[in-house]
């Protein structure tokens, strides 16, 4: 028998019938003992994720009157509340490509199109569609290899990929933030039960095989698969790392029930002949937090660094009955100054927030060394669309948080000079993550005052 706390492989999987279940960061994943507990904050590889929010926000109730360490909380942030210190909003920035600039209308499109790329979208709703490269990607290009996902792309609504949605441009900018080259979207994952089998099993549903096959057969968790791995390694590890493996497990576990638990209700609800999508929940807060969850354990196990989430499409006229706002969304944003339709476009924006807070806690409350995976973790949030009214491109709604492997420096809302570009605050995190570009879209140099006096760009990341 092997003695406790023995060096294990970073990339150990519990094996099965059709299941390779990785594994989160273990003090045993480390040399020894004694550097797991003195494990420097850069020894661990960084994240970076963008989400996306469609059709602007209610400003008024989202922007912080004070800047500083001294902010205070607007009605539509207060969720983030808990992790104050984690987070830095940002005021001021501006993604120029998705104005215009001789195109016409179109704001939505190129809003999306335009917010990781820097780039104008050619307006057009044919084949010929073309943005730039993503922030995400060119992330995904250089660290990528390192997992075994170079990202990971999710969102709530289809990644379309033809059709006029916008004033004679493509679906494709509207429902794409992620792009691997100038004319090639990364199409969006939107199933959970399909996202759960490829981290789980190296497939998607319909590709699973006997795996999942058997397990559907014969009503089994995946973890019932991997259970007498699971045994075997308890059995190496020391009593911080075996309980740290059973909350793990014990999270897989609840996610998959979650997904089944969908499955069946789609199912019910379905009409006759329809085919619900696999492993989509009826209720679109569930449907958000089951990507989320998905996504924090791919993060936890390291099966990528790298992801983007669309909330919704830019442009989506989803409803949101469960918060009590029965009206389209996209309808709500050209508000005319309507009060009430202001305010249930910030609870929108507030419901968007508090599942935005829940995924932050998640990352928050997993343990990784000496720190949690959201200290090592750059996620951002933010809008191509500041009001969806005026189709405002400048001053727009970003929020950074995490502790980017101890460089950010949180706690502050910093504003900066109007007509920043957005794609300053981009290069500054690509330093961060070891994938350093010299430019993207219209960018002007890096942001400053993102990190604290020892973590200034420049400094060299630890790979990882």
């Amino acid at each position: 028998m092997m003695k406790k706390d023995a060096r294990i492989p970073r990339r150990t999987f519990l094996r099965g019938l059709g299941a390779a279940v990785a594994l989160p960061f273990l003090e045993a994943m480390t040399p020894r003992r004694a550097q797991a507990l003195a494990l420097a904050p850069e020894a661990i590889p960084n994240r970076l994720v963008f989400f996306y929010i469609p059709n602007g926000v209610h400003m008024s109730a989202w922007t912080p009157g004070k800047t500083g360490a001294d902010f205070d909380l607007p009605s539509t942030l207060e969720p983030l509340g808990p992790l104050r210190d984690r987070l830095l909003v940002l005021t001021g920035l501006t993604q120029d490509k998705a104005r215009p600039n001789g195109d016409g209308a179109g704001d939505h499109a190129r809003s999306a199109a335009s917010f990781l790329t820097g780039a104008q979208a050619r307006k057009t709703d044919g084949a010929d569609i073309r943005a730039g490269i993503s922030a995400d990607q060119i992330a995904a290009e250089r660290v990528g290899r390192r997992t075994r996902l170079p990202s990971l792309e999710l969102g709530c609504e289809p990644g379309l990929q033809s059709g006029n949605c916008d004033s004679g441009y493509s679906c494709a900018y509207s429902a794409n933030i992620s792009w691997k080259t100038a004319s090639l979207p990364m199409a969006k994952e939107t199933s959970p039960r399909a996202l759960f089998e490829r981290l789980f099993t190296g497939g998607p549903a319909g590709a699973a095989g006997a795996g999942l096959s058997e397990r559907l057969r014969r009503r089994k968790s995946l973890l019932d698969f991997v259970q007498e791995d699971a045994d075997r390694l308890r059995g190496r590890l020391g009593p911080t790392d075996r309980r740290k493996l059973g909350e793990y497990l014990d999270a897989l576990r609840e996610v998959e029930v979650r997904i089944g638990r969908a499955e069946r209700d789609a199912l019910v609800a379905a009409p006759p002949m329809a085919a619900p999508e696999p492993g989509v929940p009826k209720d679109y807060g569930e449907h958000i937090r089951l990507l989320c969850d998905l996504l924090a354990l791919a993060l936890r196990t390291d099966a990528t660094r790298i992801a983007t989430f669309m909330f919704a499409n830019e442009g989506s006229n989803r409803s949101y009955r469960q918060i009590g706002v029965p009206e389209g969304h996209h309808d709500l944003s050209h508000h005319g100054g309507d009060k009430d339709k202001q305010e249930k476009i910030a609870r929108i924006n507030r419901f968007h927030l508090e599942e935005f807070a829940r995924f932050l806690g998640s990352l928050r409350d997993a343990r990784e060394g000496e720190g949690t995976v959201l200290d090592h973790a750059m996620v951002v949030l933010g809008s191509g669309l500041s009001d969806g009214n005026q189709h405002n491109h400048d001053n727009l709604p970003v929020i950074l948080a995490g502790g980017g492997g101890g460089t950010l420096a949180g706690g502050r809302h910093i504003r900066y000079a109007q007509n920043t570009p957005l794609n300053n605050l981009y290069l500054s995190l690509l330093d961060r993550i070891d994938a350093a570009a010299d430019t993207l879209g219209d960018s002007t140099g890096r942001l400053h005052g993102l990190f604290g006096p020892a973590h200034q760009p420049g400094r060299r990341q630890v790979r990882a």
